[in-house]
């Protein structure tokens, strides 16, 4: 399949715009669904000027988007695939935010359980459906302990959030099994890039770097995290979305480590920021994992991909972006914005 109609649910987040861009960009058609309207184009590469001159990667001939929220709106949604019989589906789409989810359960179980079981439950039934890549989280697996764990790892979700992607996965594993219902299931550790949400431990702390407004460190910083670029997390999905066999799970990692507190030090040191003066320390958050450490060296022996940035490289590039769009990013909200 040289190029293919892709459905992206979930295409206003960090990750879904940034896969957009990708698909456009190897000269796929793309559908974008999200239960909000477009963010600030600041967000969404897929409509940044490009080096070749023009003036975004989506035009009205590649690209089409509809607001359709899954919870109220399946059956909108419904319609939509089956006009643009869609062969590939991937889903970014899922409330997110760990802490938050303490507050207010429900909504994370009626979204990234009930009407995902809902959605699969009609997409099954879609015989031009060729794959179906469900990009979910290493949160599944509670800590890892320091340990780099494989892809069988037993699940252990230690939060709401957690709890209910875990519930999803075993919903669609059930499926696959019962229908050979052709899914794939991704889980990439921390990811970052340009564009990304501004209450993110990365844009936050350059934020503050360049504002000079202080930031909380929760439990002082100690966790350990991977982190990998967007741009290598979209060539790895992509690859996976086109050539990946039904059935399997896939981590998508660097293979070093650092802790938070490391993290945002090198981040000040790139930023010219003093970690001494801009970082307060704070309790940690309730049920916050001591590290999520993936291996991913199936995907690499298998597929062939390796990550390509380093973390070096990315938080320049990261900051380049900050800099680039400063005066936009000091109007935004910078801390989560729930939607129920």
């Amino acid at each position: 399949m040289s190029k293919a109609r892709f459905l992206v649910i979930g295409s206003n987040s960090f990750s879904g715009s940034h896969f957009v861009a990708g698909a456009l960009r190897n000269g796929h058609a793309v559908w974008g669904v999200s239960r909000s309207v477009e963010p600030n184009s600041v967000f969404l590469p897929y409509r940044w000027a490009q080096p070749d001159g023009n003036e975004s990667l989506a035009t009205k001939d590649n690209f089409n988007f509809q607001t359709i929220d899954l919870n109220s709106e399946l059956n909108q949604l419904f319609e939509l695939i089956d006009h643009v019989r869609p062969e590939i589906i991937v889903n970014f789409a899922a409330q997110g935010m760990v802490a938050e989810s303490w507050l207010n359960p429900t909504h994370w179980y009626r979204t990234n359980v009930v009407a995902q079981v809902a959605l699969h439950d009609e997409l099954r039934k879609k015989k031009f459906l060729h794959k179906y890549v469900h990009v979910t989280t290493p949160e599944v697996y509670g800590s890892t302990d320091g340990s780099w764990i494989k892809e069988h790892n037993n699940f252990a979700p230690s939060t709401p959030y957690a709890v209910s992607r875990a519930a999803c996965d075993l919903h669609l594993h059930s499926f696959h099994q019962a229908y050979g219902f052709p899914v794939i299931f991704t889980r990439a550790a921390n990811v970052y890039g340009p564009g990304q949400q501004l209450y993110r431990i990365i844009p936050r702390t350059l934020l503050s770097a360049r504002t000079g407004k202080p930031m909380q460190l929760h439990g002082g910083g100690y966790s350990i995290r991977s982190f990998i670029h967007i741009k290598d997390v979209v060539e790895a999905t992509l690859k996976l979305a086109l050539t990946g066999e039904s059935g399997t799970t896939w981590h998508l990692s660097g293979e070093r480590s650092c802790s938070i507190r490391q993290l945002v030090e090198q981040i000040c040191r790139l930023a010219g920021a003093s970690f001494s003066e801009l970082v307060q320390s704070s309790e940690e958050r309730l049920g916050k994992d001591q590290s999520y450490l993936l291996d991913s060296s199936a995907v690499r022996q298998v597929h062939g991909w390796t990550d390509q940035v380093s973390l070096k490289e990315g938080l320049r590039e990261t900051l380049e972006w900050v800099d680039a769009n400063l005066a936009t990013l000091k109007t935004l909200p910078w801390s989560y914005q729930h939607k129920s």
